[in-house]
């Protein structure tokens, strides 16, 4: 399929901020984790039933939702008395890299453009996924909201960013597949922004409102 290419005046990007989970990486493995596997494992852990563990869950997710511990695995692991990297093991096939990203990161690399990771994905799982996806080289820096305290949806999210990153948000460019997050980023001044079409391969595509979407990321090798 041929998607038309989303131009972006390259000359004036300096820093590109990438999310990890939907953004670089099919976000089907963490959906069927939290909301598939995960429940299975701990109904036979507890003696329970699949559906009664994603009710408690789905209570859990929605209370917790946008905070930094929402992110955290360590919170869930001592939360649900589990270990969630042993779990997450066990479904690793399904970590996938979204198509043409590594030609996409490259060409980033080929324009000189300062490459950082920025994810709410706890350290551990950042680890967990680079050991098996061979992405982590691309990067000059890999920074979670987790060394910084804040979720990227936090208003002052970017603002710490700036204590560890040296960056010009006027000369940044930032993709995410959360809209929250991408208007946190737009509040601070961010001018470059891209939303994700469909961040998991397995559900139809999301309205990304005011923001252009990457469908491919053939639309912005140029």
């Amino acid at each position: 399929m041929n998607y038309s290419a989303i131009n972006l005046d390259w000359h004036e990007i300096n820093t590109v901020f990438l999310d990890m989970d939907g953004t670089l990486l099919d976000l089907h493995f963490d959906n069927h984790f939290w909301l598939e596997h995960l429940p299975v494992r701990l109904a036979e852990q507890r003696g329970a039933t699949p559906d009664e563990i994603r009710a408690y869950l789905h209570e859990r997710y929605t209370e917790m939702e946008g905070t930094l511990d929402w992110y955290c695995l360590d919170f869930w692991q001592n939360h649900l008395g589990t270990d969630l990297v042993a779990l997450k093991h066990e479904i690793a096939d399904r970590i996938a890299i979204r198509a043409h990203v590594e030609r996409f990161l490259e060409s980033l690399r080929e324009r000189g453009k300062r490459v950082v990771l920025l994810t709410n994905a706890h350290q551990k799982s950042v680890a967990m996924k680079f050991g098996y996806v061979a992405l982590g080289h691309y990067f000059d820096e890999i920074i979670t909201s987790h060394s910084l305290g804040l979720p990227k949806e936090h208003p002052d999210f970017w603002q710490k960013l700036s204590t560890v990153e040296v960056f010009d948000p006027a000369h940044s460019l930032f993709i995410d597949d959360n809209l929250h997050v991408l208007r946190a980023a737009h509040a601070h001044g961010v001018k470059y922004l891209l939303a994700i079409h469909q961040p998991d391969s397995q559900q139809p595509p999301k309205d990304t409102a005011e923001f252009t979407a990457v469908a491919c990321y053939t639309q912005l090798l140029g």
